[in-house]
Formats: structure tokens, C-alpha cells, sequence
């Protein structure tokens, strides 16, 4: 039946295979058409192998067009309206729906022979191309963020940026020209990938280099105890982090890129272990995000209990207190901005600087404002004793000179 599809969805896009026609019709019910890219299924003749159903599979491929798209939170739930189940194939679902009748709406029906469902190797190949689709929205997400981080540092910063890349620069021209191969020839060949295959050392030393820069921000934040201290430490976090930030954007890049050659290599090479191999690298990519979320978590936590330190000594810092406050908002929205093409949802609110007039009410306030004056006085009386008796003996020696 020419109304038939077929949704695959490895939980971070969707495929829908079947006549052009029906897979334009269902996504535009949907509203998604237009967020749709081709998916280019005649990549899958390489998993065909050899046997008797080979002709068969080809010819449905042929036969059939796919489109991918990168799921939302709400694009997600609309589709799992449609009840797609787990597979044999790890980490993939599938439905196969069709408009049976006169009945407008798309309804799930039986998998028929031809689903790919039936074929895993099939299946399988086509959550792997789906996973190159992720990996390539991830990185034009990135793209965006790195030009926007890049307005907003200062020229000393952009240099400091630039000396930590140049670092990385053999390898990203080593991955540009593989990328551009298999642009132009369609697949990775050994020659492509053995220009690529040991630059993901390069790359882990850089991310790993960005994130103790992190780690040293955060330790500067943390040792500071005086509001006037905390402020020109925020401040100099806020101008900095951006550079740290990039860097590791870029490293993300870079990995997502290797990605995509891989899964192309292995789905030339080895189509069998290609699912295997796609879920080893979604391992992966998980890890480094954990991380990376770990690292920016324990610098907004010393951050955010420095704003906590600011915001109780306000009757006497006012104005420097709510500084503070604010290149920590200002922090904590790069880091926000940094978190979405990595998938990583933020769930921080900005803070509130505390208000003099709030604060002349509270009595935690006024007890350490009356703390502070009181150490302030007890210095200043000191400071005079010192002087007046620095005066007595200066008299005393003059006298016994004469």
C-alpha cells in the first residue's frame, strides 16, 4: 500500500521510510516536513551482503525514500504518540503506520515482509546513518555557539583562545580534508581514515587541558573570603570562562566530526558490528558530557556560594556586593548557552542581588555589618595607639640626643 511508513527513532532522532509522497504527507501532518533532511537510504546497499532476499532489499530500498529529523522534547512526544516498540536492534524502535480506508488519521498497522523491521542489518544501518545526522546537528549548533562566544571576548582573550586551538589545528585539517573525501567520493576509505584515526589523542589533551582551567577558576572563587576579593575574582571569571568554554566546544566539534567518519568507516568495513560500534561511540559521548558537566557544576557551586557571601554582607557592600551577583549571572548564562547543542538541559535560575533596604532588615545582616565595623574600629584604634606611641618615643630619643 502506497500509505505505508515506517518510524525508526534511536531516542535522538527520527527516520520515516516509505513512498516519497506518504513520508511527505505524514511529516507535514505532523508539522515536522519542514525540519526534515533526505536521509539517503542507497547508502544502505553496503549492508546487504550477498544471499537471496540481497536483490529483493535493493530493490526496496530503491524503491523507497527516507527523511531525518533531530527530536525535541515535543516533537518527541508527539511521535511516541504512534506507540513505536523496541527492537532486536539495541537502542532502536520502529512502527510501521498506514491511512487504511477513508480514514485520514495515521494509524499503526502489522509490519508487512518488506518492513525493515524484518532485516536487522537493515535496521541497523539506518540507525547508524540516523546517528551521523545527531552528530552533524550537534555540530552545526556548535558552529552558532562558537561564533557567538567569540563576540563577546575581548582581544587578549581571543588570542588566549586561539594559542589553545593552534594546538589542535593538524588535526582539524586532517579531519576537514577526510570530511571533504567523503563528500565528494560517498564513503571513507581505509587511505581517508588513516589521516584521522590517531587525532582523537590531540583532542582529549586539549578538552583536558580546558577543563583544569576550569578547575583553577573555580579554586580562585572558593579562596576568596572578603566581598571586595570576591567581586574582582568574578569579574576576571566572567571575562575568562568564555575562552575555557570554546575551547572545550570546539573539542566537541572535533569528536562529533571523527564520529561521523567512523560510523561511515565501519558501515563500509565491518556493516555488521555497525550497531555495536554506533552505541559505543553514544557511551562515549555520554561520558565526556557527564564530565564536562561535572566540571561546570563545581564552578557555578563556588560561584553561586560566593554570591551567597556577597548577598549577607550587603549593608556594608552594597553596591560591590551586587557586582558580584552579577558577573555570576553573567557566568552562569555562557555556561547555560555552552550546555545546549551538548544536549545538556539547565535547570539554574539567575540570582537576585540582595537589596540594602531588605538588608537593613534582616538581622543576620546587621550582625555581620556590626562584625565587620567592629574589627574595622579595633584596627583603626590600634592604628592610632601605634602612632601616638611611635610619637613618645620619637620625643624621648630626640631629647636624649641632645
Amino acid at each position: 500500500m502506497d500509505d505505508e511508513i515506517e518510524l525508526i527513532s534511536d531516542g535522538d532522532g527520527l527516520a520515516v521510510i516509505g513512498n516519497p509522497t506518504a513520508v511527505e504527507r505524514f511529516l507535514d501532518s505532523v508539522g515536522l516536513l519542514s525540519l526534515s533532511k533526505e536521509l539517503g537510504l542507497d547508502r544502505l546497499g553496503s549492508v546487504l551482503g550477498a544471499g537471496a532476499g540481497v536483490i529483493q532489499a535493493a530493490s526496496e530500498i530503491a524503491a523507497n525514500s527516507g527523511r531525518y529529523v533531530k527530536l525535541t522534547k515535543e516533537s518527541a512526544q508527539l511521535v511516541n504518540e504512534f506507540g513505536l516498540m523496541k527492537t532486536k536492534t539495541r537502542g532502536v524502535s520502529h512502527a510501521m503506520l498506514g491511512k487504511p480506508g477513508s480514514i485520514s488519521k495515521w494509524l499503526q498497522i502489522e509490519n508487512g515482509p518488506g518492513s525493515l523491521v524484518t532485516n536487522p542489518a537493515l535496521l541497523s544501518g539506518a540507525a547508524g546513518i540516523m546517528a551521523q545526522f545527531a552528530r552533524q546537528h550537534e555540530m552545526n549548533e556548535i558552529t552558532e555557539l562558537l561564533t557567538t562566544i567569540d563576540e563577546k571576548l575581548d582581544d587578549v582573550r581571543r588570542a588566549q583562545r586561539d594559542a589553545v586551538l593552534a594546538k589542535m589545528d593538524g588535526v582539524a585539517s586532517a579531519i576537514k580534508e577526510a570530511m571533504t573525501i567523503r563528500e565528494h567520493v560517498g564513503r571513507v576509505s581505509e587511505v581517508a581514515w588513516s589521516k584521522v584515526q590517531a587525532t582523537s589523542v590531540t583532542i582529549a589533551d586539549t578538552q583536558a587541558y580546558a577543563l583544569r582551567q576550569l578547575d583553577a577558576l573555580a579554586e580562585k572563587m572558593e579562596s576568596k573570603t572578603k566581598v571586595g576579593d570576591l567581586a574582582k575574582t568574578a569579574k576576571k571569571i566572567e571575562r575568562e570562562v568564555g575562552v575555557w568554554l570554546a575551547v572545550l566546544a570546539r573539542c566537541f566539534q572535533l569528536q562529533d566530526e571523527i564520529a561521523v567518519l567512523e560510523l561511515d568507516r565501519v558501515l563500509d568495513a565491518s556493516p555488521a558490528d555497525l550497531n555495536g560500534h554506533r552505541l559505543a561511540l553514544s557511551v562515549a559521548r555520554q561520558d565526556r558530557r557527564e564530565l564536562i558537566l561535572r566540571k561546570t557544576k563545581y564552578l557555578m557551586d563556588r560561584m553561586d556560594a560566593a554570591a551567597g557571601t556577597a548577598n549577607s554582607n550587603v549593608l556594608l557592600h552594597a553596591t560591590t556586593s551586587r557586582a558580584v551577583v552579577d558577573s555570576i549571572n553573567h557566568v552562569g548564562i555562557a555556561v547555560d548557552d555552552f550546555h545546549g547543542p551538548l544536549g545538556i538541559e539547565s535547570g539554574r535560575d539567575s540570582l537576585k542581588a540582595t537589596r540594602w533596604w531588605d538588608a537593613a532588615r534582616d538581622p543576620r545582616q546587621l550582625k555581620n555589618a556590626g562584625a565587620e565595623a567592629g574589627r574595622i574600629a579595633l584596627v583603626g584604634a590600634f592604628g592610632v595607639g601605634l602612632t601616638a606611641a611611635s610619637v613618645v618615643v620619637a620625643k624621648k630619643a630626640t631629647k636624649s640626643g641632645e
